[in-house]
């Protein structure tokens, strides 16, 4: 791209080249409002939308500062009337407000009374709109809360929810950060402390923090704040035993207080961890579980990992409007991009830290990021060629052509705790015995992983293969090494994910190394630089290398 910024008019987004020495204080002051699109060498591209701004806008940014930034940063003057774009598409949130009036209950009510009476004409918004109190007001059935709220954000009108929360059924819950069973006493982080204050302001929203930064201790205080009956959601069984294993050593809560809800168990008690799997199951084509959400009344609704929200707990979640709601994750990116719906209906992101921020810090471990390049035989290569579209990703990503290159990759560290992380079954076990390493895979039973999960904390075993479970929610600290070998096409959330499993605090202050293992001159090239985008956002440079290189002398270090 040259010549300046440009607009694409199918879906209003702005894509900025930024080009600034300062390229930290750069991704620092435009992150809060824009994602990063692509960062060829020193010029990076972001992605401006009005989900992002208004996303801002909700988290306390103003119009000024945005522009500010733009136009601090731009690498071209930015037209003055994209700037005034901005400013007024950031001000297009709040000026429709849900409220409760304390005679007519819930209402619909409008800073800007040309507004209401455009929405109110939408078809889109049939149904959902009770009788008109005066010219700046509506009355909304209260079942209507979050579909409302969606509806809105698709006419470009993200309205404010400023109606409150039911308190739920009370309980007793507080940090035990003098300690508890002989435990050394602790305290929340300055950050974790902050996210947790943002969201109790906004009532219910989204939390952001780099994996291994403690988003379950979050999760934990917001329950100590709310002092009421909690439903966590969670992604399998063992994150959700982890959860519990949490939860018992640093709150006040003991075992007997919090139930399991899972393909394994189903106890509903103070607090009730179910999976998204089970919740979201079918018998006879009905969801036989969702009545968990009414089973108590709960004060608290948390969402871990809230970007892989599966559609159904979205569409029940419209009905929880009333109740505080957490999202905690990584990375808001969603492939399947219903980021809005995660907005409205979850709420705006409250708390963003950024990743280098948290490890300057010292709170997670600083990672080098590396790109290894292999090269396909004559043979691979003609197979590819002749492959169709859709068997191609999978071909480049599991070839043979690999495995040395794993496999030296695997002995460049032989004292560290190493992941191999994959998302083909028959590569996975190909891995397994070619490494001689044990396999977790969506089929290992939960005491298996369990078992296997605690060999690898122990350093009983060294080397573990593991695939598309271990994306996300599972607590090996002593991982140090991650080895990517495919992954889902181009998902940024996943690399981020996977990042993630290796970035726990080291207690020698040792740095962890990510490797990405692609086929050169194939699609597996394309998708391994999209999925670097969020990563390269945060910060984290990918230096590329030759498989020769690996196969021959070390690799080059990162200061």
């Amino acid at each position: 791209m040259s010549g300046g910024p440009l607009i694409v008019q199918s879906d209003k987004t702005l894509l900025l080249e930024i080009d600034h020495p300062d390229a930290q204080a750069c991704r620092m002051a435009i992150a809060p409002f824009a994602e990063l699109e692509r960062s060829p060498e020193h010029v990076h591209t972001y992605r401006l939308t009005p989900l992002g701004l208004w996303n801002a806008r909700a988290a306390g940014h103003d119009a000024e500062g945005v522009v500010d930034a733009l136009i601090k940063y731009s690498r071209y003057p930015v037209p003055h009337a994209l700037l005034v774009d901005v400013a007024e598409t950031m001000d297009r949130y709040g000026r429709l407000q849900l409220a409760n009036d304390p005679v007519h209950g819930l209402v619909l009510r409008a800073l800007d009374r040309v507004v209401l009476v455009e929405v109110a004409k939408s078809k889109k918004l049939a149904g959902m709109l009770g009788a008109k109190l005066d010219d700046d007001t509506i009355a909304v059935h209260p079942s209507e809360r979050g579909r409302l709220k969606q509806a809105l954000l698709k006419l470009g009108w993200p309205a404010e929810d400023l109606a409150g929360y039911v308190d739920g059924e009370a309980h007793p819950i507080e940090l035990a950060e003098a300690g508890k069973d002989g435990r050394k006493p602790w305290t929340l982080r300055s950050y974790q402390r902050e996210a947790v204050e943002a969201f109790w302001a906004g009532g219910s929203g989204v939390v952001v923090l780099p994996c291994g930064a403690g988003k379950t201790l979050v999760g934990a205080a917001a329950m100590a704040e709310a002092k009421a009956t909690t439903l966590i959601l969670v992604t399998n069984t063992v994150a959700g035993r982890q959860w519990k294993r949490e939860l018992i050593a640093r709150t006040s809560l003991t075992e007997e207080e919090i139930g399991e809800y899972s393909g394994e168990r189903k106890e509903i008690r103070p607090v009730t961890i179910a999976t998204y799997q089970v919740l979201t199951s079918r018998r006879g084509g009905a969801f036989t579980h969702l009545d968990l959400f009414g089973a108590r009344d709960w004060g608290l609704v948390v969402y871990d990992e809230v970007h892989l929200l599966p559609a159904p707990i979205f569409r029940f979640t419209a009905d929880l409007q009333a109740r505080r709601r957490l999202g905690l994750t990584a990375t808001l990116v969603r492939e399947d991009g219903r980021e809005g719906d995660v907005f409205s209906l979850i709420g705006p992101k409250r708390y963003d830290a950024p990743w280098k921020d948290i490890e300057s810090q010292g709170w997670i471990a600083p990672a080098q990021c590396t790109e290894v390049r292999v090269t396909l035989t004559d043979a691979e290569r003609m197979a590819y060629a002749t492959a169709e579209a859709e068997e191609r990703y999978r071909m480049a990503a599991t070839a043979r052509t690999k495995l040395p290159v794993i496999r030296a990759l695997v002995q460049r560290h032989p004292d560290e705790q190493t992941l191999v992380i994959g998302a083909y079954i028959d590569q996975l076990h190909q891995l397994g015995e070619y490494l001689d390493a044990p396999i977790v895979q969506g089929s290992t039973t939960n005491k298996e992983r369990e078992r296997l999960f605690d060999a690898f904390r122990s350093g009983e075993i060294r080397t573990l293969v593991i695939s598309k479970v271990g994306n996300f929610s599972i607590d090996l600290p002593e991982a140090a090494v991650a080895i990517q070998v495919s992954g889902t096409f181009g998902s940024r959330q996943e690399e981020a994910q996977r990042l993630g499993r290796v970035l726990r605090p080291k207690s020698d202050g040792r740095q962890a190394h990510f490797y990405t293992v692609v086929s050169r001159d194939t699609i597996d090239t394309e998708y391994a630089a999209h999925r670097q985008r969020f990563l390269a956002e945060q910060g984290y440079a990918y230096t590329i290398v030759d498989a020769d290189d690996v196969l021959g002398p070390p690799l080059p270090t990162v200061d």
